[in-house]
Protein backbone atom coordinates (compact mmCIF):
# COMPACT_ATOMS: atom_id res chain seq x y z
CA UNK A 1 0.00 0.00 0.00
CA UNK A 2 1.19 3.77 -0.40
CA UNK A 3 3.02 5.19 2.29
CA UNK A 4 0.17 7.31 3.98
CA UNK A 5 -2.31 4.03 4.19
CA UNK A 6 0.12 2.64 5.86
CA UNK A 7 1.33 5.90 8.48
CA UNK A 8 -2.98 5.78 8.61
CA UNK A 9 -2.73 2.42 9.70
CA UNK A 10 0.42 1.95 12.24
CA UNK A 11 -0.96 5.51 13.42
CA UNK A 12 -4.36 4.03 14.37
CA UNK A 13 -3.06 0.95 15.75
CA UNK A 14 -0.88 2.74 18.26
CA UNK A 15 -3.69 4.56 19.14
CA UNK A 16 -5.96 1.94 19.97
CA UNK A 17 -3.11 -0.18 22.12
CA UNK A 18 -1.98 2.66 24.06
CA UNK A 19 -3.71 5.50 22.99
CA UNK A 20 -5.02 5.61 26.76
CA UNK A 21 -1.52 6.15 28.32
CA UNK A 22 0.68 7.69 25.58
CA UNK A 23 -2.14 10.26 23.72
CA UNK A 24 -1.12 11.64 20.89
CA UNK A 25 2.62 10.15 21.07
CA UNK A 26 1.15 6.89 20.56
CA UNK A 27 -0.85 8.05 16.82
CA UNK A 28 2.96 9.60 16.24
CA UNK A 29 5.22 6.66 17.26
CA UNK A 30 2.56 4.57 14.99
CA UNK A 31 2.95 6.38 11.86
CA UNK A 32 6.52 6.90 12.43
CA UNK A 33 6.90 2.53 12.46
CA UNK A 34 4.17 2.34 10.03
CA UNK A 35 6.07 3.62 6.91
CA UNK A 36 9.46 2.16 8.06
CA UNK A 37 9.39 -1.18 6.30
CA UNK A 38 8.90 0.15 2.77
CA UNK A 39 12.75 2.48 3.39
CA UNK A 40 13.55 -0.34 1.21
CA UNK A 41 12.99 1.33 -1.69
CA UNK A 42 16.20 3.32 -1.23
CA UNK A 43 18.27 0.92 -1.82
CA UNK A 44 19.88 0.36 -5.01
CA UNK A 45 20.82 -3.10 -5.94
CA UNK A 46 22.38 -2.22 -9.61
CA UNK A 47 19.66 -3.99 -11.50
CA UNK A 48 16.23 -3.10 -12.62
CA UNK A 49 14.85 -6.77 -12.22
CA UNK A 50 16.15 -6.54 -8.71
CA UNK A 51 15.23 -3.75 -7.24
CA UNK A 52 11.32 -4.57 -8.10
CA UNK A 53 11.49 -7.89 -6.65
CA UNK A 54 13.74 -7.46 -3.55
CA UNK A 55 11.33 -4.90 -2.79
CA UNK A 56 8.72 -6.12 0.12
CA UNK A 57 11.27 -8.28 1.00
CA UNK A 58 13.83 -8.31 3.94
CA UNK A 59 12.26 -5.09 5.76
CA UNK A 60 8.63 -6.91 5.72
CA UNK A 61 9.91 -9.91 7.09
CA UNK A 62 7.16 -11.04 10.08
CA UNK A 63 10.85 -12.61 11.41
CA UNK A 64 12.54 -9.43 11.42
CA UNK A 65 9.94 -7.29 12.10
CA UNK A 66 8.99 -9.29 15.25
CA UNK A 67 12.44 -9.24 16.12
CA UNK A 68 12.73 -5.37 15.61
CA UNK A 69 9.53 -4.89 17.84
CA UNK A 70 10.94 -7.45 20.79
CA UNK A 71 13.92 -4.99 21.01
CA UNK A 72 11.99 -1.95 20.73
CA UNK A 73 9.64 -3.24 23.44
CA UNK A 74 12.61 -4.49 25.64
CA UNK A 75 14.25 -0.59 24.90
CA UNK A 76 10.80 1.02 25.79
CA UNK A 77 10.16 -0.78 29.18
CA UNK A 78 13.74 -0.39 30.38
CA UNK A 79 14.16 3.65 29.73
CA UNK A 80 11.01 5.23 28.90
CA UNK A 81 9.78 7.46 31.22
CA UNK A 82 6.23 6.02 31.72
CA UNK A 83 7.16 3.22 33.80
CA UNK A 84 3.07 1.77 34.10
CA UNK A 85 3.05 0.66 30.54
CA UNK A 86 4.21 -3.76 31.25
CA UNK A 87 6.77 -5.18 29.08
CA UNK A 88 3.82 -6.93 27.42
CA UNK A 89 2.03 -4.27 26.66
CA UNK A 90 4.94 -2.52 24.99
CA UNK A 91 5.61 -6.02 22.95
CA UNK A 92 2.04 -5.57 21.27
CA UNK A 93 2.15 -2.04 20.51
CA UNK A 94 5.25 -2.54 18.62
CA UNK A 95 4.46 -5.82 17.12
CA UNK A 96 1.12 -4.85 16.04
CA UNK A 97 2.23 -1.48 14.26
CA UNK A 98 5.10 -3.24 12.52
CA UNK A 99 3.74 -6.74 11.13
CA UNK A 100 0.10 -5.04 9.76
CA UNK A 101 2.54 -3.38 6.96
CA UNK A 102 3.47 -6.36 5.37
CA UNK A 103 0.15 -7.89 6.10
CA UNK A 104 -1.67 -5.45 4.43
CA UNK A 105 0.67 -5.41 1.86
CA UNK A 106 0.36 -9.19 0.88
CA UNK A 107 -3.70 -8.13 0.29
CA UNK A 108 -2.53 -6.37 -2.82
CA UNK A 109 -1.53 -8.05 -6.25
CA UNK A 110 2.45 -6.93 -6.09
CA UNK A 111 2.96 -9.32 -3.54
CA UNK A 112 5.01 -9.98 0.19
CA UNK A 113 8.03 -11.59 1.06
CA UNK A 114 6.29 -12.89 4.68
CA UNK A 115 8.89 -15.75 5.19
CA UNK A 116 11.89 -14.06 4.25
CA UNK A 117 14.51 -15.56 4.50
CA UNK A 118 12.90 -18.49 3.86
CA UNK A 119 13.41 -19.33 0.00
CA UNK A 120 9.49 -19.27 -0.69
CA UNK A 121 7.70 -17.10 -3.61
CA UNK A 122 5.52 -13.84 -2.33
CA UNK A 123 2.57 -14.47 -0.14
CA UNK A 124 -0.24 -11.95 -2.21
CA UNK A 125 -3.83 -12.84 -2.32
CA UNK A 126 -4.85 -9.63 -3.51
CA UNK A 127 -7.98 -7.83 -2.53
CA UNK A 128 -7.42 -4.21 -2.62
CA UNK A 129 -5.59 -2.03 -4.47
CA UNK A 130 -2.56 -0.37 -3.84
CA UNK A 131 -4.27 2.88 -3.77
CA UNK A 132 -7.80 2.64 -1.97
CA UNK A 133 -9.08 5.99 -1.27
CA UNK A 134 -11.98 4.64 1.22
CA UNK A 135 -10.14 2.42 3.23
CA UNK A 136 -7.45 5.13 3.85
CA UNK A 137 -9.87 8.31 4.11
CA UNK A 138 -11.37 5.88 7.21
CA UNK A 139 -8.15 5.86 8.80
CA UNK A 140 -7.30 9.64 8.48
CA UNK A 141 -11.33 10.59 9.82
CA UNK A 142 -10.44 8.64 12.91
CA UNK A 143 -7.42 10.26 13.75
CA UNK A 144 -8.30 13.33 13.01
CA UNK A 145 -10.99 13.03 15.83
CA UNK A 146 -8.90 11.18 18.46
CA UNK A 147 -6.51 13.92 17.96
CA UNK A 148 -8.97 16.74 17.95
CA UNK A 149 -11.24 15.51 20.65
CA UNK A 150 -8.53 13.72 22.55
CA UNK A 151 -10.84 10.50 22.59
CA UNK A 152 -7.50 8.66 20.75
CA UNK A 153 -8.72 5.19 21.31
CA UNK A 154 -11.38 4.93 20.99
CA UNK A 155 -11.19 6.97 17.68
CA UNK A 156 -8.37 4.66 16.66
CA UNK A 157 -10.18 1.34 17.38
CA UNK A 158 -13.69 2.80 15.17
CA UNK A 159 -10.97 3.65 12.26
CA UNK A 160 -9.82 0.35 12.37
CA UNK A 161 -13.25 -1.32 12.90
CA UNK A 162 -14.32 0.07 10.13
CA UNK A 163 -11.36 -0.42 7.74
CA UNK A 164 -11.70 -3.99 8.71
CA UNK A 165 -15.20 -4.30 7.44
CA UNK A 166 -14.15 -2.43 4.43
CA UNK A 167 -11.45 -4.92 3.87
CA UNK A 168 -14.28 -7.56 4.56
CA UNK A 169 -16.44 -6.16 2.06
CA UNK A 170 -13.53 -6.29 -0.30
CA UNK A 171 -12.92 -10.17 0.24
CA UNK A 172 -16.96 -11.14 -0.27
CA UNK A 173 -16.86 -8.97 -3.64
CA UNK A 174 -13.70 -11.14 -4.76
CA UNK A 175 -15.56 -14.11 -4.05
CA UNK A 176 -18.52 -12.95 -6.29
CA UNK A 177 -16.79 -12.12 -8.93
CA UNK A 178 -15.00 -15.67 -8.97
CA UNK A 179 -18.21 -17.17 -8.90
CA UNK A 180 -19.25 -15.21 -11.85
CA UNK A 181 -16.49 -16.21 -14.30
CA UNK A 182 -16.20 -19.93 -13.19
CA UNK A 183 -18.78 -20.90 -15.59
CA UNK A 184 -16.93 -19.32 -18.64
CA UNK A 185 -13.83 -20.77 -17.56
CA UNK A 186 -15.44 -24.21 -17.58
CA UNK A 187 -16.65 -23.42 -21.02
CA UNK A 188 -13.88 -22.61 -22.14
CA UNK A 189 -11.93 -25.15 -20.80
CA UNK A 190 -9.76 -23.26 -18.64
CA UNK A 191 -10.53 -23.87 -14.97
CA UNK A 192 -7.65 -25.03 -14.35
CA UNK A 193 -5.77 -22.79 -16.20
CA UNK A 194 -3.39 -20.15 -13.89
CA UNK A 195 -6.11 -17.16 -12.92
CA UNK A 196 -5.51 -13.87 -11.21
CA UNK A 197 -8.53 -11.84 -9.92
CA UNK A 198 -7.58 -8.70 -8.65
CA UNK A 199 -9.70 -5.18 -8.00
CA UNK A 200 -9.17 -2.67 -10.34
CA UNK A 201 -7.29 1.27 -9.36
CA UNK A 202 -8.95 2.85 -6.30
CA UNK A 203 -11.90 0.93 -5.53
CA UNK A 204 -13.30 -2.81 -4.98
CA UNK A 205 -16.14 -2.61 -7.28
CA UNK A 206 -14.74 -3.32 -10.59
CA UNK A 207 -12.49 -6.24 -10.53
CA UNK A 208 -9.85 -7.29 -13.76
CA UNK A 209 -9.16 -11.08 -14.22
CA UNK A 210 -6.33 -12.60 -15.73
CA UNK A 211 -6.14 -16.17 -17.32
CA UNK A 212 -3.12 -17.94 -18.81
CA UNK A 213 -3.00 -20.25 -21.43
CA UNK A 214 0.16 -20.92 -23.30
CA UNK A 215 0.59 -18.62 -25.86
CA UNK A 216 -2.58 -16.43 -25.19
CA UNK A 217 -3.43 -14.92 -22.13
CA UNK A 218 -7.13 -13.24 -21.20
CA UNK A 219 -8.64 -10.85 -19.97
CA UNK A 220 -12.02 -9.43 -18.36
CA UNK A 221 -13.51 -6.44 -16.61
CA UNK A 222 -16.31 -7.86 -14.27
CA UNK A 223 -18.34 -5.08 -11.69
CA UNK A 224 -20.47 -6.75 -8.70
CA UNK A 225 -22.56 -3.69 -10.68
CA UNK A 226 -22.59 -6.19 -14.23
CA UNK A 227 -25.94 -8.13 -12.63
CA UNK A 228 -26.50 -11.19 -14.86
CA UNK A 229 -24.48 -10.10 -17.77
CA UNK A 230 -21.51 -12.59 -18.54
CA UNK A 231 -17.98 -11.80 -18.31
CA UNK A 232 -16.41 -12.11 -21.63
CA UNK A 233 -12.41 -13.08 -22.33
CA UNK A 234 -10.52 -10.92 -24.18
CA UNK A 235 -7.87 -13.03 -26.00
CA UNK A 236 -3.91 -11.30 -25.95
CA UNK A 237 -1.17 -12.34 -27.06
CA UNK A 238 1.50 -13.75 -24.92
CA UNK A 239 4.92 -15.15 -27.15
CA UNK A 240 5.73 -18.02 -24.94
CA UNK A 241 8.33 -18.76 -27.49
CA UNK A 242 10.16 -16.36 -26.19
CA UNK A 243 10.16 -17.51 -22.65
CA UNK A 244 13.15 -20.07 -22.84
CA UNK A 245 15.74 -17.01 -23.51
CA UNK A 246 14.44 -15.12 -20.43
CA UNK A 247 15.08 -18.56 -18.23
CA UNK A 248 18.60 -18.32 -19.51
CA UNK A 249 19.51 -15.06 -17.53
CA UNK A 250 19.68 -14.98 -13.59
CA UNK A 251 17.04 -11.76 -14.23
CA UNK A 252 14.76 -13.90 -16.10
CA UNK A 253 14.62 -16.51 -13.24
CA UNK A 254 14.30 -14.33 -10.54
CA UNK A 255 11.66 -12.36 -12.53
CA UNK A 256 9.58 -15.80 -13.06
CA UNK A 257 9.89 -16.43 -9.50
CA UNK A 258 8.61 -12.90 -8.53
CA UNK A 259 5.63 -13.05 -11.28
CA UNK A 260 5.20 -16.75 -12.10
CA UNK A 261 3.17 -16.82 -14.96
CA UNK A 262 1.90 -13.98 -15.19
CA UNK A 263 4.83 -12.92 -17.88
CA UNK A 264 4.24 -11.31 -21.68
CA UNK A 265 7.37 -11.19 -23.93
CA UNK A 266 7.99 -9.36 -27.16
CA UNK A 267 11.33 -8.43 -29.12
CA UNK A 268 11.77 -4.55 -29.43
CA UNK A 269 14.42 -2.32 -31.51
CA UNK A 270 16.17 -0.46 -28.66
CA UNK A 271 19.43 1.31 -29.06
CA UNK A 272 20.47 -0.04 -32.16
CA UNK A 273 19.82 -3.99 -30.88
CA UNK A 274 16.97 -6.44 -31.17
CA UNK A 275 15.91 -6.67 -27.45
CA UNK A 276 14.14 -8.92 -25.30
CA UNK A 277 11.31 -7.66 -22.97
CA UNK A 278 9.21 -9.11 -20.30
CA UNK A 279 6.09 -7.32 -18.42
CA UNK A 280 4.94 -8.32 -15.43
CA UNK A 281 0.94 -8.06 -16.96
CA UNK A 282 -0.30 -9.00 -13.26
CA UNK A 283 0.43 -5.20 -12.24
CA UNK A 284 -0.74 -2.07 -13.55
CA UNK A 285 -3.65 -2.28 -16.38
CA UNK A 286 -3.72 -3.62 -20.07
CA UNK A 287 -1.96 -0.87 -21.78
CA UNK A 288 -0.65 0.62 -18.15
CA UNK A 289 1.72 -1.93 -17.19
CA UNK A 290 4.55 -0.28 -15.14
CA UNK A 291 6.87 -3.01 -14.62
CA UNK A 292 8.78 -4.06 -17.89
CA UNK A 293 12.23 -5.03 -18.43
CA UNK A 294 15.13 -5.75 -20.86
CA UNK A 295 16.53 -9.32 -20.10
CA UNK A 296 18.49 -10.09 -23.67
CA UNK A 297 19.77 -9.00 -27.11
CA UNK A 298 20.11 -11.02 -30.33
CA UNK A 299 23.23 -11.79 -31.39
CA UNK A 300 24.37 -13.15 -34.13
CA UNK A 301 21.09 -15.08 -34.14
CA UNK A 302 20.64 -16.07 -30.89
CA UNK A 303 19.34 -14.39 -27.47
CA UNK A 304 22.50 -13.12 -25.31
CA UNK A 305 21.38 -12.08 -21.83
CA UNK A 306 22.26 -8.60 -20.60
CA UNK A 307 24.85 -8.62 -17.57
CA UNK A 308 22.48 -5.50 -16.16
CA UNK A 309 18.65 -5.18 -16.80
CA UNK A 310 17.45 -2.16 -17.11
CA UNK A 311 12.99 -0.41 -16.43
CA UNK A 312 11.18 0.05 -20.02
CA UNK A 313 8.81 3.30 -18.97
CA UNK A 314 5.97 3.67 -20.59
CA UNK A 315 5.12 6.05 -22.55
CA UNK A 316 1.75 6.46 -21.90
CA UNK A 317 -0.22 8.08 -18.28
CA UNK A 318 -3.54 7.34 -17.19
CA UNK A 319 -5.60 10.69 -18.58
CA UNK A 320 -9.14 11.81 -16.51
CA UNK A 321 -11.35 10.10 -19.77
CA UNK A 322 -9.74 6.91 -18.82
CA UNK A 323 -10.39 7.17 -14.98
CA UNK A 324 -13.97 8.15 -16.04
CA UNK A 325 -14.51 5.00 -18.04
CA UNK A 326 -13.21 3.38 -15.37
CA UNK A 327 -15.70 4.62 -13.22
CA UNK A 328 -18.75 4.06 -15.44
CA UNK A 329 -17.48 0.68 -16.12
CA UNK A 330 -17.40 0.02 -12.10
CA UNK A 331 -21.05 1.02 -12.20
CA UNK A 332 -21.93 -1.83 -14.29
CA UNK A 333 -21.80 0.32 -18.27
CA UNK A 334 -20.86 -2.46 -19.48
CA UNK A 335 -19.98 -0.23 -23.02
CA UNK A 336 -17.99 1.84 -21.21
CA UNK A 337 -14.63 0.41 -20.95
CA UNK A 338 -12.82 -3.43 -22.34
CA UNK A 339 -9.98 -4.78 -20.25
CA UNK A 340 -8.34 -4.74 -23.85
CA UNK A 341 -9.22 -0.78 -25.02
CA UNK A 342 -5.76 0.32 -24.39
CA UNK A 343 -3.40 -2.28 -25.98
CA UNK A 344 -1.78 -1.98 -28.96
CA UNK A 345 -2.60 -4.11 -32.03
CA UNK A 346 0.52 -6.55 -31.76
CA UNK A 347 -0.81 -7.72 -28.10
CA UNK A 348 -4.15 -8.59 -29.70
CA UNK A 349 -4.33 -12.33 -30.66
CA UNK A 350 -6.99 -11.06 -33.63
CA UNK A 351 -6.27 -8.79 -36.12
CA UNK A 352 -9.07 -7.24 -35.41
CA UNK A 353 -10.18 -4.41 -31.97
CA UNK A 354 -12.17 -7.10 -29.58
CA UNK A 355 -15.15 -5.44 -28.14
CA UNK A 356 -16.54 -6.76 -25.15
Amino acid sequence: MDSVTQAALGAAIGGAVLGRRLGRKAILIGAVLGTLPDLDVIIDYGDAVANVTEHRGFSHSLFVLTGLATLLALMSARFAPITAISLPRWWCFYTLILVTHPLLDALTTYGTQLLWPLDVTPAAWPIIFIIDPLYTLALLIALGFGLVSLRVRKACTWGLVISCVYLTMAAGAKVMIEQRIAPVLAEQGLQEAPLLIQPTPFNIVLWRATVMDGDRYYESLISVFDGNSQPRLEPLIRNAALEAPLLASLQGQRLAWFAGPFLRYEARWMDGKETLIATDIRLGFPGFHPFSFTLATLEEERWVPLAVSEQVESSRGIQMTTLSRLAARAAGNTSALCASDFVTQEWRAERVIYRC
